[in-house]
This record gives C-alpha cells, sequence and structure tokens, in this order.
C-alpha cells in the first residue's frame, strides 16, 4: 500500500502566520506515515460563481489536488467571528464537485487559549455540509505562538511540534485504514 497523501491547506493569507507556520512544519516532518502537500491557491482562487463554466484553471486545479489526496488538514486563523472569507471561498468552490465528500479531514486550532472557536465552529459547519468525514482524534487546539517560528518559518517549540505531527499521523492512520478504531492523542494544552 502506498502511504497516505494530506492535503495541508492553511486559511491564512499571511505566510508568516502561525497556521501557516504549524502546516509548513508538517510539511517538512512527514516522514513514512503520510506524505504532506501544502495547497498554496488560496490567493489564487477567484470568487465562487455557481454554475461558472468552465471552471477557472486555478479551480480546476484545487479540484485535482483534493482529488489525489487521501485526505485534508486545515489550520485557519479566526477572522471578523469566522473562517477567513478566502477559505470559505475554498470550501464553496468543493460544493459543485463533492470534493471533500467522505473524504478524512481535521483541523488544528494554533491560536491563545480561547480564541479561535468561532472559526472552529464555522469550519465545522462547512465541513458537515460538504459532506466530508471529520477525523476527531485528529482535531483540537496545539497552540503555537508567533515568538516560537524559528527564522526558517518553522516552529521551533518542540512539544507544539510534536503534537503538531500527532495530529497529521492520527489523520494519516484514518485515511490508511478507515474502518480501525481510531486512537485518540491529546492536543489541548
Amino acid at each position: 500500500m502506498t502511504i497516505p497523501r494530506i492535503l495541508l491547506i492553511s486559511g491564512s493569507t499571511r505566510e508568516g502566520s502561525t497556521n501557516t507556520a504549524a502546516l509548513r512544519s508538517i510539511a517538512a516532518d512527514a516522514g513514512s506515515d503520510f506524505e504532506a502537500v501544502r495547497y498554496q491557491g488560496l490567493l489564487d482562487l477567484p470568487a465562487f460563481i455557481p454554475g461558472d463554466e468552465p471552471e477557472p484553471p486555478v479551480v480546476e486545479a484545487l479540484h485535482r489536488q483534493l482529488a489525489e489526496v487521501d485526505a485534508v488538514l486545515f489550520c485557519t486563523p479566526e477572522y471578523a467571528g469566522m473562517i477567513p472569507g478566502s477559505l470559505k471561498n475554498l470550501l464553496e468552490w468543493t460544493v459543485g464537485n463533492a470534493d471533500l465528500s467522505d473524504k478524512p479531514v481535521a483541523y488544528v486550532n494554533v491560536a491563545y487559549e480561547g480564541r479561535g472557536e468561532a472559526a472552529v465552529t464555522t469550519l465545522r459547519t462547512v465541513l458537515g455540509y460538504v459532506g466530508a468525514e471529520l477525523v476527531e482524534a485528529a482535531c483540537g487546539r496545539i497552540t503555537v505562538l508567533q515568538s516560537s517560528i524559528g527564522p526558517d518559518g518553522l516552529v521551533a517549540d518542540a512539544d507544539a511540534r510534536t503534537r503538531l505531527n500527532a495530529a497529521a499521523r492520527t489523520l494519516a492512520a484514518h485515511a490508511a485504514h478507515p474502518a480501525e478504531p481510531l486512537t485518540s492523542v491529546q492536543l489541548e494544552n
């Protein structure tokens, strides 16, 4: 069997964000358990227009990337009490093609304790609407402080990095063996 492929999607459009750094770190640490692919087209996606035919090439590329992976891991900030509009736009482009229907997905919230809950709630709602399979054992809060981002753009905090990778490995294990029971990992601070 080939190792599971996970698409890492940051809801932040800011390259230096803790959300992007968390996913960049997961990609850097991916080993024989899973392959990580970072989605980098968020800024390029046009506004969603239902029934727009033909779809723009960047949207077709998104569909291809989603079709080529076994699971998706999201990490998003909270803007104005919900997920950023750019991430909601990406998710809207997945509705018509059912890109996320029955696909294992998870999220990590890297915000300070007590922040980001509205983004998580909104993300969970939209993922439910699109029919994604939310892998609860791989979801949770793993606080990543801006001060813990190294000059290489990766999370330097060893504990946070270990927990980020545990979340990704849990998602990968589920994608590889969806019928097996999941073992929860401790993600909360």
